[in-house]
């Protein structure tokens, strides 16, 4: 078998896969905007307006497949030179900590609202500013009360990849990944290192009623002899050699890895957890940074900043879910209409995750 080949194999949190000539049209793909002004308005964000001062360097944390096109396109577009830091989140989350009285960053890009949460509650991003733009239904549940991170787009954390050639079954409840039916089958990533699996890991917990029901839940996964892997990427190569035939890993990772691989299948389990992505501003940085910043915010969700999110990583974090009017989701995304899914409270589980991480690192990675 060398469906290996054809996956994953970066040790970023996000799936990596090589493109396929059936994914022209997906490539392709333009963002559309309705007909109605009020369409158009949405998939428009106005640039904002300030009195600028000469431009510094624009430092960008971030941990998204298309951030190196979207920054590049930006950089054309408004001549502000930018330095893209590109990393997975949980390296990215230890530099912000490691520099929060001497900040080296100027705004962090990365999957997951509890992270924004958590640097929030230590004032350590800017508050008070949303770019002005008509945001859809997953949008306005994504945006904070004090404004003080960006929503750019939703994917769905704990994703069930599996092997359809393998696995004529699939496990339809969380509970049946338990049986012995699944022993050494299952595999999903580390926590502390992908951004995507603190939130899934959070949702567990909060679907099963607490921590110590959803630590309980992962003990009897590593039992039944699940494997961790830092990031989606080996998570889905562990899948593709065979050494696993179920993982749990961001739903942008798994529909890329299925379109590369038509053997795989994508199955959500009830629930899902929504998990934004966004834009949050050192709070402490220059202002005129945090101007540019802002800017680089308002292109990202402005028509074209759209397109360079939809196309600059079209088999992993470009399959995304608007959270604008008028900005239509890449063909091969499924339709949530039918998917049970949770929303977790940002500001509940974001201060928890430093805890909640150490415990899955010792408890179950070791």
């Amino acid at each position: 078998m060398t469906k290996a080949c054809s996956l994953p194999t970066s040790t970023r949190q996000r799936a990596r896969t090589r493109r396929n000539p059936v994914l022209a049209a997906v490539v392709g793909a333009v963002v559309t905007a309705s007909a109605g002004a009020s369409g158009a308005a949405a998939a428009t964000a106005a640039r904002p307006t300030h009195a600028r001062s000469a431009v510094v360097p624009l430092v960008v944390y971030s941990a998204q497949g298309y951030d190196k096109a979207e920054t590049q396109a930006f950089q054309k577009q408004f001549h502000i030179p930018v330095q893209l830091d590109d990393n997975s989140t949980g390296p990215l989350l230890t530099q912000i900590e490691a520099s929060k009285n001497n900040p080296k960053w100027g705004l962090l890009w990365v999957d997951g609202a509890t992270a924004f949460a958590g640097l929030d509650v230590q004032h350590l991003l800017l508050r008070g500013f949303e770019p002005k733009v008509a945001w859809n239904s997953l949008g306005r549940q994504a945006v904070p009360k004090d404004e003080s991170y960006v929503p750019t787009g939703v994917t769905l954390a704990g994703a069930m990849a599996y092997d359809a050639a393998k696995v004529s079954n699939p496990p339809t409840t969380w509970s049946q990944l338990l049986s012995p039916k699944w022993k050494s089958q299952v595999g999903t990533n580390d926590p502390s290192q992908s951004g995507p699996t603190y939130p899934f890991v959070a949702g567990m917990m909060n679907y099963l009623h607490g921590i110590p029901q959803g630590e309980r839940f992962f003990s009897q996964l590593k039992a039944n002899g699940l494997l961790v892997n830092p990031t989606n990427g080996p998570t889905l190569a562990a899948l593709g050699s065979g050494q696993i035939n179920i993982a749990l890993v961001q739903s942008s990772a798994a529909i890329g890895a299925a379109l590369s691989d038509k053997s795989l299948k994508v199955r959500y389990l009830n629930p899902v957890t929504i998990l934004p992505s966004a834009i949050g501003i050192d709070a402490k940085a220059p202002r005129q940074e945090q101007i540019e910043a802002e800017e680089f915010a308002s292109y990202v969700l402005s028509a074209p900043g759209q397109k360079v999110m939809q196309s600059g990583d079209p088999t992993g974090d470009s399959l995304y879910y608007p959270v604008l009017d008028g900005v239509a989701p890449l063909k091969a995304l499924p339709s949530l209409a039918g998917v049970s899914t949770q929303n977790i409270d940002p500001y509940v589980w974001g201060p928890k995750e430093n805890t909640v991480n150490s415990w899955f690192d010792q408890s179950i990675v070791q």
